[in-house]
């Protein structure tokens, strides 16, 4: 169990900052706030967030199976036992309403958590204490440092966590940028946490199950912990306030009020980030955590500062954090209101509000009017997506910031069992990805097969569920066809005549050619050197034609590229020749010389930068290895402390699956992002491998 062993503090540079004394307490009650529930998957968010309704009276006693009782409804998130999409809870407290957003915790959903962190005052980074699973918060905390998003951290499942304070902050600290500051020490009887000492009010709190702790008397061996940890506190927020400093250099206790306003401000400036214990299960520290959020959690006016918004002129301003299709409704955007009121009818980007409700769990409630701060959905904003910027009008000429997509980096092939449903299964697609903006469908010429791209296979997976589940489609689905091309290692000059007597006018066309390979991603040149008028010109564009149409599938199966072909000589019958006539004479003359140019096989080789925590750096550089990679070199990942970046040139045959192995050699938090390079020649038996399984198909 968490010990009680002293904290140990790392000697850091001190930034003085000046504050004036006498600063009234932030956010004194009737606030809208939105709040994010962030953190690695099954570290307990979704518990938390029961946790947090239940202290405040939006939700019954907890069923004595365990069992989850609000939000991951949809037939997905069942199926799967985790949070798919976000999850939206309304309640009050102690006078505030809150707006509290369950994000999903896999990495793969990584983009719904981003585009829902846009609209929110504060994060409450959820995870256990295990350290080995710290390396799956780094994606989510350095997006959080992007955005200057103020954060808490709960430590979840104190009841079953192991290790000391002192290794538990130590290892956190590494993972962060900004300074931490543990609110809460533990205490433990026979090898259990029975409570905590807030170090910032100096009570002392005995753990109830399933309610709120009782205020109890410090045991007294736990007195010089609790003085040592309480200056420990004290020490971080002195770092950024003059005042606090002098008062502990001259032994002078600091009052309450002002370690509350320090607390507040350096929470609102993203200076410190404070860290508190519980157990979400069972209701343990859940309170304190609704006391710190109601004292320290910025305003939406901070919020505006954030953005750079703070001089915007229009009386209602907003941003969709996500789009929801419902099945009754329509279509619903979920915003973050920052600016002016919306009620029903008003005019929002040049479209007519159909509704405004408030979102709680599945349950849509119709309400009369949003208010600046309030997080609602707006029906039938039908050109608006996640992201946007909302305004009273026609729209916004200057859009707030928003979420970059991440690239794909999986996906598959789709098909419909009935090909009468590809009408059907289009304007399912567009929703879909209208929800989801990190799905991408794309069109691949090469293979001529519709792609589904996303941020893994879970992802790919559960929007095939919602195709079916909310859309009734039967799909069917195959790995991608890699597009392979190939090329001549050989030139060769060819004769080819094209002649076809029937009833009437034949068909004549005579052409002599000169095929010869050219460099590597030179693509395809046609020239001419006819004289004499051997072929007139209007016939030329015409064998050209021919010879580009023979082009795209070669003597192995495949386009043709990095040739040269010169039509050099031939003949014509002033009554018969025809443009259709030297196309196929253009056409013939390829196909017969190509297969003596000696084709070989040219495989797409892509770019590829993998970023990972660095103690894996080795392990991905033999899986590169391992799937024919080429390596270029590695360095430290800009901006991301303990990452590395790996570049390597990887064939595109060998990363259909790459990032499955990737995650899970590094506790889900590895990535990687691709482009297309070049190609080059595939040989020998994989070579062989591939021609077999084109020949198969044909």
């Amino acid at each position: 169990m968490l010990c009680g062993a002293a904290l140990a503090y790392v000697d850091r540079p001190r930034r003085a900052k000046s504050r004036k004394k006498g600063v009234a307490m932030p956010n004194a009650g009737n606030f809208h706030r939105v709040i994010a529930l962030v953190g690695p998957q099954s570290s307990g968010k979704t518990a938390l967030l029961e946790a947090l309704l239940r202290q405040t009276g939006k939700l019954g006693a907890r069923p004595q199976n365990g069992g989850r009782v609000f939000g991951d409804t949809s037939a997905e998130a069942k199926a799967r036992e985790m949070g798919t999409e976000i999850n939206v809870a309304r309640t009050t407290f102690m006078g505030d309403t809150y707006s509290f957003i369950d994000c999903p915790g896999a990495i793969e959903l990584m983009q719904e958590s981003k585009n829902a962190l846009a609209g929110v005052d504060a994060a409450v980074i959820v995870t256990e204490s295990d350290t080995d699973k710290f390396v799956s918060l780094s994606p989510i905390l350095h997006y959080l440092d992007e955005i200057k998003c103020p954060r808490y951290i709960f430590v979840n499942k104190v009841d079953k966590a192991s290790g000391s304070v002192q290794k538990l902050v130590t290892d956190l600290s590494l993972a962060v940028k900004q300074k931490l500051a543990l609110r809460h020490l533990p205490l433990r009887q026979d090898d259990q946490i029975t409570g905590y000492a807030d170090l910032a009010s100096e009570r002392v709190y005995t753990y109830q199950d399933d309610g709120p702790s009782t205020v109890t008397d410090l045991p007294q061996e736990d007195d010089d912990r609790m003085s040592q940890a309480r200056y420990g506190l004290l020490e971080t927020l002195a770092d950024f306030d003059d005042h606090l400093m002098e008062e502990l250099l001259e032994d002078v206790t600091p009052p309450k009020d002002e370690v509350y306003r320090d607390l507040a401000m350096e929470v609102q400036e993203g200076l410190i980030i404070p860290v508190m214990l519980g157990s979400a299960l069972h209701q343990n520290g859940v309170h304190r955590l609704l006391k710190a959020l109601r004292h320290e959690v910025p305003s939406v006016e901070k919020h505006i500062a954030r953005l750079g918004a703070t001089d915007r002129t229009e009386p209602v301003l907003g941003q969709v954090i996500k789009t929801i299709q419902t099945s009754h409704a329509g279509k619903l955007s979920l915003v973050r209101l920052l600016k002016g009121s919306v009620k029903d009818g008003d005019t929002i980007n040049g479209e007519r509000v159909s509704g405004v409700f408030h979102l709680h769990g599945d349950k849509y409630e119709k309400c009369a009017l949003g208010e600046a701060g309030d997080l609602v959905g707006l029906g039938h904003l039908d050109s608006v997506v996640t992201g946007d910027t909302i305004v009273s009008g026609k729209g916004a000429s200057d859009p707030l910031p928003k979420p970059d997509i991440a690239p794909p980096v999986f996906n598959v092939a789709v098909n419909v069992a009935d090909r009468s449903d590809e009408v059907k299964l289009s304007q399912a697609l567009r929703k879909i990805v209208d929800e989801d903006p990190a799905i991408a469908v794309v069109h691949a010429q090469d293979t001529n097969q519709t792609l589904l791209q996303g941020q893994g296979e879970i992802h790919l997976q559960i929007t095939l569920d919602r195709l079916t589940n909310r859309y009734g489609m039967h799909i069917t689905t195959e790995a991608p066809m890699i597009p392979y091309k190939e090329t001549i290692r050989k030139g060769t000059s060819h004769h080819s005549r094209y002649k076809k007597q029937s009833g009437g006018h034949g068909q004549f066309g005579d052409v002599v050619v000169k095929i010869a390979p050219l460099p590597l991603g030179s693509g395809f040149n046609f020239e001419q050197t006819i004289t004499g008028g051997a072929i007139p010109k209007q016939y030329i564009p015409s064998v050209e034609a021919g010879v580009r149409e023979y082009l795209n599938r070669g003597p192995l199966g495949f386009q043709v590229v990095d040739v040269g072909v010169t039509l050099t000589d031939g003949s014509f019958h002033a009554v018969d020749s025809s443009d259709m006539a030297f196309k196929t004479a253009g056409r013939l003359a390829m196909s017969e010389a190509m297969p003596e140019c000696h084709p070989v096989l040219l495989e797409p080789v892509m770019k590829v930068s993998v970023m990972v925590p660095s103690e894996h750096t080795a392990k991905i550089n033999g899986l590169i290895s391992s799937r024919r990679g080429q390596i270029l070199g590695f360095d430290a990942r800009q901006g991301w402390p303990g990452w590395d970046e790996v570049q390597a040139f990887l064939p595109q045959s060998e990363m259909q699956d790459m990032i499955i192995e990737i995650r899970s050699m590094t506790a889900g938090a590895g990535t990687y992002i691709n482009e297309f390079d070049h190609l080059s020649e595939l040989s020998g038996r994989l070579a062989d491998q591939v021609l077999t399984s084109q020949q198969a198909a044909e």
